[in-house]
């Protein structure tokens, strides 16, 4: 087989022209399964990058848009509502309730209207949110609701053109009600898990319930799962146990980071699956072009065969002979589009600034996939050339 093989790289180098018509069908199809799933895995995986790994083990709990039965229960997401939560469902490791409230901040002529953020303890440290200066909040100053505030590098460039903005005291105004806050915190310009600190400020939520909304319920519910794997379980638990509870469906929107990337993941593998199908049909046509040069290769090489079978070469030798050389087109073929179509990724996902990811999968289903392709459209042939007679073959070309 090895001899084989050898011969049909010297008849290859013979006829160079045709054999590179043999070889473009099957280039094409494997380097465009390869570019595909690369550019999804790649899209894929800049997403992920983008939000990070925090955030993975959250679920968001915010009020539905439920329709109004005279027996429906109005949903309130107070402390009653957090004990309620951790009571009747597992795989909860801790719940924090977060609120908003627009407002404007002012230091000196400078001032800034954005949403502001009440949150309570230890929030931003779970949402992986790291400080390029300052502290976070101290769990005394979310209790008793102590004026401190943390902000986004974009509102400090706003406001403190000069840098310094930890130590010092900004305005904050809500409605016609002035706060005074000191800047305690500056956050680094990150996206972690759903939460975009740069255009943010977030102060301690018992302040918010002291001073904004006496005993408020939240506007939102950050439930945090045991683990990221559980996290997506959680999702279907709180929508049945909340429906449950109100009596109606839909009575609150839940979400979570982890179960948007598996949607995300399936989505992009469905996609890649179905172009890759598309490009494997020009495997198809390029095998079918195989065998037809094939064809017309054993009718070229009649004396060659016949000479063959005249010094003892059996029908199989003659029949592997043939399909080696068919397995040895793909073969080059496979590899040549595997090596084309991660450069072509590359180039692309540089040209785009994302990170290169090859699948490695991929590459190796369309390689086999190649040479299957090229020892089934041989078999043919191949048969053609094991059947023939050797006097007949000997007679002419």
């Amino acid at each position: 087989m090895l001899e084989d093989f050898f011969n049909a790289l010297q008849n290859f180098r013979r006829q160079k022209t045709r054999t590179f018509l043999s070889l473009l069908g099957v280039i094409i199809g494997v380097a465009s399964v390869i570019v595909i799933t690369s550019m999804g895995s790649s899209s894929t995986q800049e997403i992920k990058d983008m939000f990070g790994t925090a955030g993975l083990d959250v679920v968001s709990v915010s009020k539905g848009f439920m329709r109004r039965r005279r027996d429906a229960v109005t949903i309130t997401f107070d402390e009653s509502f957090r004990e309620k939560l951790f009571g009747n469902l597992s795989d909860i490791k801790k719940i924090w309730y977060k609120n908003s409230m627009s407002a404007t901040l002012s230091y000196g002529d400078t001032s800034s209207t954005m949403s502001c953020s009440a949150v309570e303890y230890g929030y931003l440290e779970m949402y992986g949110i790291q400080l390029s200066e300052g502290r976070f909040f101290t769990v005394t100053e979310d209790y008793y609701g102590m004026q401190k505030i943390i902000l986004g590098k974009t509102v400090v460039d706003a406001l403190f053109p000069d840098g310094g903005a930890v130590g010092k005291y900004i305005l904050v105004t809500n409605g016609s009600i002035s706060f005074s806050f000191e800047v305690v915190g500056v956050l680094k310009e990150q996206t972690s898990g759903m939460e975009d600190t740069s255009n943010s400020a977030y102060i301690p939520r018992g302040f918010y319930a002291k001073k904004i909304t006496p005993n408020p319920a939240a506007a939102t519910v950050l439930v945090q799962a045991v683990s990221p794997a559980k996290a997506a379980e959680l999702v279907g638990k709180i929508e049945e146990y909340c429906n449950n509870l109100t009596g109606t469906a839909y009575s609150v929107n839940v979400m979570s980071m982890q179960t948007m990337l598996n949607q995300m993941d399936e989505i992009t593998t469905t996609m890649s699956v179905m172009l890759s199908a598309i490009a494997a049909i020009s495997l198809l046509v390029g095998g079918i072009g195989i065998m037809n040069i094939m064809i017309v290769t054993v009718t070229e090489r009649r004396q060659e065969i016949g000479i063959r079978k005249a010094l003892g070469a059996s029908p199989l030798d003659i029949r592997r002979q043939f399909l080696v050389e068919s397995a040895a087109i793909t073969l080059i073929g496979g590899i040549l589009g595997i090596l084309i179509g991660i450069s072509v990724s590359l180039i692309v996902e540089g040209i785009k600034g994302q990170a290169f990811v090859v699948s490695f999968w991929a590459c190796a289903v369309s390689f086999v996939f190649s040479v299957f392709v090229g020892i089934f459209f041989g078999l043919n042939p191949a048969a053609r050339a094991a059947k023939l007679d050797p006097v007949l073959a000997l007679s002419g070309e």
